[in-house]
């Protein structure tokens, strides 16, 4: 284990009430929880999202922290939180990364694993994380 280190994990949900299918529009909500995992306290400085949707559309999303928030978290300590995006598709997936600086200065990247967006009825479970 690396003495610096962030573990993300993710749950996707497909928005039906926010999402309107006759014009293209797909709304989906994620919630992000970053948990030190590393032996170093570390603030969350910054992010950045890949969103790729069905049709091969990417957008590229970089900004600072995340929902007005950079959490400074000592080893153990967890932060979580919800956000959206919305597609042009039915089916998609996202992925990205987090910008992290350590309490004695080290910067390292806390990877988010690729996870699928996917609208569906009622009966379809919740999305599923790719591994």
């Amino acid at each position: 284990m690396s003495k610096y280190q962030f573990t993300c994990e993710v749950e996707p949900q497909y928005l039906s009430e926010q999402s309107s299918p006759e014009e293209d529009l797909y709304a989906f909500a994620y919630t992000i929880t970053i948990t030190n995992t590393g032996d170093v306290t570390a603030q969350l400085i910054a992010r950045h999202w890949v969103i790729d949707d069905a049709r091969g559309h990417t957008d590229e999303i970089k900004g600072l922290g995340v929902v007005g928030n950079q959490p400074l978290l000592r080893p153990g300590e967890a932060f979580q939180y919800t956000s959206g995006t919305r597609l042009h598709t039915p089916n998609g997936t996202m992925r990205g990364s987090f910008f992290c600086v350590a309490e004695d200065g080290e910067r390292f990247e806390a990877p988010v694993p690729e996870f699928a967006l996917q609208a569906g009825g009622s009966d379809s479970g919740p999305a599923r994380v790719l591994h």
